[in-house]
């Protein structure tokens, strides 16, 4: 490689680290400022929910459209469209004035950051197509995105507020926005799908629609109810808007989702790999800290230097992994990583029914959980990418990533329903007293970490419920990630369905 090109990588690289900086500290250093929120802006407790849903209903909604839409006018049209978007979405967002502006503000960032998310992914792939010099650039993608922007975002967004303002925890992505765009200019070369002649617009509408409702009837579910009217009109919407999809994209003849890549053993299996880190990680990592603070009654400054073990792994194993990729082929090193997650949450199931729990019994298992996750998320992504041809690179991005954040969704739903269960069930066998409607409310505070509500508890039978519902939620997660490194592993290692039609798609 040439020492041009190499500077040039360098100045490709710099911007898609920016970017998917940006992109994912807006999804963890955001709860790290709630409480501000609430004083400020006098949200209550729905308006905070919705400022942390409206941002990833809004990525969820875009993902696919955004990859056929790329790969129609151009990755890196849509990539500075991108940037330009979310710097002028994150500077209303640090300007608002009400907690309604800045809730439609997040909404708003959400669609330019899922846009950031999968040009950014698809960039990457089309700049980097060597084995060596693409181990390395999505190492350094790993260590950013996954290492900084997801897990020391709640340190870094308390920083932030505790130097500056709550306000600056969004209007620092203007500045960052700001050089991404000059970057991206001067060093990313443009690249389209030269098939993609038009837009498959009935795809593009009734897959957002789905999405959207999918991720509005999950997490809006224990306010809507489950099972109301209008609980089920919505998941009845997302499931017409499905069939609708399918269609159109049986009769489109360029269809945005190309069912022929799950032909592909490797794009299979690392999709998996995909929903699988989504099922356990990363749904807990928004659990992990309640466990922290009220469970071993740590402070907010200790709980965030404990929840380090969970998160710094992350950002020193992805350049490693893609070393071992490339020694052991992914479709060993992915069902490994997951594998290594699962080993890691029961060991911290463990370390959370110790006599005593404290942040030394569960250092091993948030080690090898971190661990686990930095061994498999960049191998996943590239091996994404990497398994069809480059002018797909946008349509598979967009898969994955849609994997990743329907997963997310559905699981920060599913552990918060298992953990507020655990608690209920603790409590029903210790207090039969007591009214089942009393105990439901009783545990679904003492689940979210409000322990303080509950006086007519004693402090260790409070303790001990969390205990036990945090004991279900590491089950979980453990069984679940198992199960789904397993199957991805076969699935690697499965004869290619249709040999000869998958090879014309890679």
């Amino acid at each position: 490689m040439s020492t041009e090109l190499s500077r040039r990588g360098a100045v490709v690289l710099s911007a898609v680290c920016l970017a998917c900086l940006m992109f994912g500290l807006e999804i963890s250093s955001i709860p790290a400022i709630l409480p501000t929120l609430e004083r400020v802006l006098h949200a209550d407790f729905k308006a905070l929910q919705w400022i942390m849903n409206a941002y990833t209903i809004a990525v969820t909604t875009v993902l696919m459209a955004i990859g056929t839409v790329a790969d129609r006018y151009g990755r890196k049209r849509i990539f500075l469209v991108a940037i330009a978007a979310f710097g002028v979405t994150s500077l209303i967002c640090g300007v608002a004035s009400s907690v309604e502006m800045l809730i439609v503000a997040r909404f708003l960032q959400g669609l330019s950051g899922g846009a950031l998310l999968i040009c950014q992914i698809a960039v990457l792939s089309h700049e980097f197509q060597g084995g060596r010099v693409r181990a390395v650039a999505w190492g350094w993608w790993g260590v950013i995105f996954i290492g900084i922007g997801l897990g020391f975002g709640p340190i870094i967004g308390g920083a932030v507020v505790a130097a500056l303002s709550w306000e600056w925890v969004f209007l620092v992505h203007v500045l960052f926005a700001a050089v991404a765009f000059v970057l991206t200019i001067g060093g990313v070369h443009e690249s389209k799908d030269p098939k993609a002649s038009s837009l498959d617009v009935a795809g593009i509408v009734t897959m957002s629609l789905a999405v959207f409702c999918l991720a509005f009837y999950i997490t809006q579910g224990p306010d809507l109810g489950f099972v109301s009217p209008k609980g089920l009109a919505i998941l009845g919407v997302s499931a017409g808007s499905f069939i609708a999809f399918l269609v159109a994209e049986k009769i489109s003849r360029r269809p945005m989702f190309d069912f022929s890549v799950f032909r592909i053993p490797a794009f299979s299996g690392s999709i998996v790999g995909s929903a699988a880190m989504n099922l356990s990680y990363w749904p807990f990592m928004i659990y992990l800290p309640i466990w922290f603070h009220a469970g071993l009654g740590y402070d907010s400054v200790s709980a965030g230097l404990a929840l380090l073990a969970y998160t710094l792994p992350t950002l020193v194993m992805p350049p490693f992994a893609e070393r071992l990729s490339l020694r052991y082929q992914p479709g060993l090193i992915i069902p490994v990583g997951l594998f290594t997650i699962g080993a890691g949450f029961m060991l911290m199931k463990f370390g959370s029914a110790a006599a005593q729990p404290d942040w030394v019994t569960m250092l091993p298992g948030c080690l090898l959980a971190g661990i686990g996750l930095g061994i498999t998320n960049t191998p996943v992504t590239n091996t994404t990418t990497g398994s069809v041809s480059s002018d797909r690179a946008g349509m598979a991005s967009g898969i994955d990533m849609s994997a990743r954040m329907v997963s997310l969704s559905v699981n920060i739903a599913l552990m918060g329903f298992i953990l507020a269960s655990g608690v209920l069930a603790h409590l029903k066998a210790v207090l039969p007293a007591l009214d089942g409607v009393q105990l439901r409310a009783i545990a679904e505070r003492i689940a979210a970490g409000d322990i303080a509500s509950a006086p007519e508890l004693t402090g260790p039978v409070v303790h001990q419920a969390l205990a036990s519902g945090f004991g279900w939620v590491m089950l979980y997660g453990g069984i679940g990630v198992w199960i789904m490194a397993a199957l991805s592993f076969l699935i690697f290692n499965a004869r290619p369905v249709r040999q000869a039609e998958a090879h014309g798609t890679k």
